[in-house]
């Protein structure tokens, strides 16, 4: 026997108005009776497809506040634009907002008063929790937690194939800098990483592996990890950085520190962002389809059923320049 809005009432203590109400995402609940009502519902099975979601009109874009910097700004405003473009396309308004775990986040997107939400990048999951107790179509870009819709690029792949070059290209001790493990991207290509060296017998060492915290001043961090390399008793003759920002500053500090890149030190990035092949060296790095990203995350929104869970993942590509062809 389905579950009906008065078994919601009755396990709830609240009314079946309040409960009709929290189920249509109408106003004068808060957000904690809205959130009540939806994991009830959840947890005793109440067909949540039962609810009629009209035509999208509006869609909110949400982005971490961790990412709105300007390293970060390189990848997520071309997944922004992709998303602006299939949102002219099929007629919708799309809504920018930066949002953090500290701030009331539902009263910000309430604000906006979108139909479904795009969260792309890093997000807390009880964040994402919290956002998706609206009731509103949602999709991850560039993030992955399991029972939620995403799209994401082939993080994994792109690890790999990175690390792959660097051995064909002779190298043999490769170092990588990567970011926080809680990031699912970043988590997917250390992994990729990783395989690389295990398919090609090369024992991984620790040593060779920071992880650069996200803050304030993350250049400063990068350059420190880089020179703590370079001071190594064998320093790396390679390293691959999970981001192309990272990646530059790099190279940068390893030209300061009187070595030839790609000669003495090879170095790749990630992402492809546009400043990757105007560097000097120019850049190696994956390449992701940014404005694909945020244009499919649309696309999904708009085609996918209430209740269904969709997992897209984007081919990656990688772009050989100077920074890492110096053969060994």
């Amino acid at each position: 026997m389905s579950v009906t809005i008065r078994d919601l009432a009755k396990a709830t203590g609240l009314s079946l108005g309040t409960i009709s109400r929290a189920l249509k995402n109408q106003g004068g609940l808060t957000e904690v009776t809205r959130t009540r009502v939806f994991d009830t519902a959840r947890e005793m099975g109440y067909d949540l497809s039962k609810l009629k979601s009209g035509r999208i009109r509006r869609i909110a874009f949400l982005l971490h506040r961790q990412h709105n910097t300007l390293s970060s700004s390189p990848f997520f405003s071309p997944v922004l634009h992709g998303a602006e473009a299939a949102c002219r396309e099929e007629g919708i308004a799309l809504s920018f907002v930066a949002v953090g775990p500290a701030e009331p986040v539902m009263e910000q997107i309430r604000v906006h008063q979108p139909d479904a939400i795009l969260c792309a990048g890093f997000f807390e999951p009880e964040l994402l929790h919290a956002i998706r107790a609206s009731g509103k179509p949602m999709v991850l870009v560039d993030m992955q937690l399991p029972g939620y819709t995403s799209i994401n690029p082939d993080n994994r792949l792109g690890g790999y194939l990175a690390t792959r070059h660097l051995i064909k290209v002779g190298r043999k001790r490769i170092a990588m800098l990567s970011g926080p493990s809680a990031h699912y991207s970043i988590q997917e290509r250390v992994h990729g990483f990783r395989k690389a060296l295990y398919d090609a017998k090369i024992l991984a060492n620790p040593a060779l592996e920071i992880a650069i915290p996200h803050h304030a001043n993350e250049e400063a961090s990068v350059k420190r990890a880089m020179l703590s390399l370079l001071a190594m008793t064998q320093p790396p003759d390679a390293v691959f950085c999970y981001n192309d920002s990272t990646a530059l500053t790099a190279m940068q500090t390893c030209l300061e520190a009187g070595l030839k890149v790609p000669h003495d030190i090879a170095i790749i990035g990630f992402d492809d962002i546009s400043a990757a092949p105007r560097a000097n060296p120019p850049l190696s790095s994956i390449h992701v389809d940014k404005e694909a990203l945020g244009a499919e995350g649309v696309e999904i929104l708009l085609r996918k059923t209430q209740d269904e869970v969709v997992e897209k993942i984007l081919a990656v590509q990688l772009m050989v320049r100077e920074s890492s062809t110096d053969e060994l």
